[in-house]
């Protein structure tokens, strides 16, 4: 048994150097395919800095959650599965699988991680029908060549097929249920009435008007 568990901690410390290391991985269901057509896929992803690594579901995902990945592949993922891992080209290993699926029925994609996230078959098959960076620098070079529409229609190209992967990228996400918005009510400003001054009740007397006494005149007529 402890012989056992020591393999088994050895491969699960394989594969999350792989993990780590690797800008993308793609898992495939290789039943089906001989030692023949395994070994020439081998071969094809060697010549591209990739690798193929066969090893249980479960040691998958214990390696996928040491980069951060909590949940991959599908129901489909029963027992051993083949990984693709690319170390150079974050595209290069997509590409081989996704040609060698289409010549090998039995070979089927199950979806992988890609930037660090999960995605599913559809998504995978998208990005490998991207151009890759030696086909995009020839279709550049041979469009300075050519009438400006020759060039424009490059781009046209390219930017379509960007944006066909980014749409499967969003689909393959469940969407989530729009909330109603918020609407905030803006409470009115308060205004600072500042406090009425109190009128003292200070009595103001009326100035007195001084007033000179009449002299009364004798009635009696001075004599001169």
């Amino acid at each position: 048994m402890a012989v056992t568990r020591q393999k088994k901690e050895e491969a699960l410390r394989e594969l999350i150097d792989r993990f780590t290391r690797s800008k993308t991985v793609v898992f495939a269901d290789y039943r089906g395919l001989d030692v023949k057509s395994i070994s020439g896929l081998r071969k094809q992803l060697r010549e591209k800095e990739s690798e193929l690594k066969v090893g249980k579901k479960t040691l998958m995902r214990l390696a996928a959650k040491e980069i951060g990945v909590d949940e991959i592949g599908s129901e489909e993922m029963e027992g051993s599965v083949a990984a693709i891992f690319s170390y150079e080209d974050e595209l290069s290993g997509l590409r081989i699988l996704f040609k060698f699926s289409k010549e090998n029925e039995k070979l089927k994609l199950l979806g992988g991680i890609i930037d660090g996230k999960v995605v599913d078959p559809n998504v995978v098959q998208q990005y490998a029908k991207l151009p890759s960076r030696e086909e995009l620098l020839a279709k550049f070079l041979g469009s300075l060549n050519a009438p400006l529409t020759g060039f424009v229609g490059v781009l046209s190209n390219v930017i379509g097929g960007f944006v066909r992967v980014v749409n499967a990228y969003k689909e393959s996400f469940p969407s989530a249920p729009v909330a109603a918005p918020v609407v905030e009510t803006l409470a009115e400003p308060v205004v600072e009435v500042a406090p009425a001054v109190e009128s003292a009740e200070t009595t103001i007397e009326e100035p007195v008007a001084e007033v000179t006494p009449v002299v009364e005149e004798s009635a009696e007529e001075v004599s001169n």
